[in-house]
């Protein structure tokens, strides 16, 4: 195979997929970079995780899992190990009345998703399939598994909340080599810890059920890329949008993100759900009426665009590419291996990357009030003159309904997080390392981490003592116990010392028995 085909095929996430000796980042500056394991054991069933476990354990040999390999900080790989590889584990089994095993509760409707299962196979089963809606990621090649036991935030969670708080079941297999199957009656607590405790700790998961909702009608986006003439007016561009979300768009409907950058520009990409066409336009009429009445202050690079679509068929590819040809890849390799697999076009750069920096943080409601909003505007668009300054809106909880606020804090996620309007991402992931780095490109890798530390940095003096989120941060995180779970790492400790005295479970930033 020819050197360009492997480039080719390197950027496709499905074909990271499907080998066990690759994962989806390549590597972070100074920190890691992906090594194949010595050995694989590549799992059909619980049994198969079991017998790998009690080896390594019998021999004392260094255990990594892996289902999809979307670890930025290394997870899923380590040289010398024996790798336990979840990718066949992807039945899927809808439910009509699922019950918990061992529990009173009421039968609600539910989805069934082996370890191995990404989300696009998941929404296309209970969505394009079943009509109903399951909180996943928002990447389409995102692992199931590894989402949820990070606590896991899609596009719609600031409406539905993570993705762990809707566990029901799960099916784990643990130090000893149990097969166990936990739930809020049987063994709540280790049950409670696969909720946003971290994926790799604990045990194996081979199988978790999730509840499904009644699907909105609609999804939609607002897309909007704005370049201001000078930075005075770029500011005032933050400072109108800021005032504009907290009228008109903190609440359940909307998520994703607005973009600040050194140049001036601010990209708005909103996603929204259970709105048509005319709400919104009638919604966003006030921001661009402002825009418009200033030409000589801001230049439109892209029309004002909404798309809205009924929910069913926003995962549907055919429909996709109809809407907007451009929007999807499809995973086309010769070997027929392409039963509608595919990709958001702006998630490709992210297959096989290699990482400069990754810095997050949660931003306080209370940024949001009247009196605030200077303060929080004022560090944003100071740390933007360092690196573009992501706000995620969909990561903050704050803003949702008591229903999810609820179901959010029985999981170990910090409070931080549920009290946050949006989490704040500042990170650039270059092209992959599989080829290897010249001493350039290391180089001007750790400028860039410069300049992303800088800008966090920045953007701290609006929120200082605030937690990030586990599975986009940075590597190098001091205080990852606090800033991950808060209070809640005690309680993690003890169970892991329970379930993992010997430590046969190891990730970097994860929870050590009696820490």
């Amino acid at each position: 195979m020819s050197v360009p085909h492997i480039r080719e095929r390197l950027q496709n996430p499905f074909y990271l997929r499907d080998q066990p000796n690759l994962t989806q980042a390549s590597g972070w500056i100074d920190a890691w970079q992906a090594a194949p394991s010595a050995y694989v054991c590549r799992a059909r069933h619980a049994w198969d995780v079991r017998e790998a476990i009690l080896f390594a354990a019998k021999h004392r040999i260094r255990l990594v899992v892996r289902g999809a390999g979307h670890s930025f900080v290394g997870g899923s790989c380590a040289p010398d190990s024996l790798l336990i590889w979840t990718r066949d584990m992807n039945g899927i089994e809808l439910h009509d009345r699922f019950v918990p095993q061992g529990s009173r509760t009421m039968p609600e409707p539910a989805v069934s998703l082996g370890a191995g299962c990404i989300w696009l196979e998941a929404y296309q089963a209970v969505t394009n399939k079943g009509g109903r809606y399951v909180q996943g990621g928002s990447a389409t090649t995102v692992g199931v598994a590894g989402l949820i036991q990070g606590g896991g935030f899609g596009s719609f969670s600031k409406g539905f909340g993570t993705a762990g708080c809707h566990l029901l079941e799960a099916e784990i297999v643990t130090a000893d080599g149990v097969v166990r199957v936990v739930n809020k009656d049987r063994e709540p607590d280790l049950f409670w810890a696969l909720k946003g405790g971290g994926g790799g700790t604990f045990g194996v998961v081979t199988r978790l059920t999730l509840r499904t909702h009644p699907l909105p009608e609609t999804f939609g986006i607002v897309h909007w890329k704005l370049k201001a003439s000078s930075s005075a007016a770029f500011k005032r561009i933050l400072e109108r949008f800021v005032a504009f979300y907290a009228e008109n768009l903190f609440n359940p409907h909307w998520g994703e993100q607005a973009i600040a950058g050194p140049d001036d520009v601010l990209e708005l990409v909103l996603l929204f759900h259970g709105l048509d066409s005319t709400a919104v336009r009638l919604i966003w009429q006030i921001l661009v009426d402002f825009v418009a009445d200033r030409p000589e202050d801001y230049i439109a690079l892209n029309e004002f665009v909404i798309e809205t679509m009924p929910a069913r068929r926003y995962w549907d590819e055919d429909y996709r590419r109809a809407l907007s040809p451009y929007a999807v890849v499809g995973d086309y390799r010769e070997d027929g291996n392409h039963d509608k697999k595919w990709w958001w076009r702006m998630d490709g750069p992210l297959a096989g990357a290699f990482w400069h920096g990754c810095q997050s943080c949660w931003l306080p409601q209370s940024l949001l009030k009247a009196e605030h909003q200077n303060t929080f505007v004022d560090a944003w668009f100071a740390a933007s003159r360092f690196w573009p300054v992501s706000l995620h809106f969909n990561k903050g909880l704050a803003g949702t309904t008591h229903k999810v606020r609820a179901a959010s804090q029985e999981t170990p996620m910090n409070q931080d997080a549920i009290d946050a309007f949006a989490l704040a991402i500042i990170g650039y992931a270059g092209p992959t390392a599989y080829f290897g780095l010249s001493d350039g490109e290391k180089n001007e890798a750790r400028v860039h981490r410069s300049l992303i530390d800088r800008a966090l940095k920045t953007l701290r003096q609006a929120a200082p003592a605030t937690g990030c989120y586990m599975s986009e941060c940075d590597y190098n995180q001091t205080d990852w116990q606090q800033s991950f779970w808060g209070p809640h790492h005690a309680a993690l400790s003890d169970i892991k010392h329970r379930y993992d005295p010997d430590g046969l479970f190891t990730i970097h930033h994860g929870v050590a028995a009696g820490m």
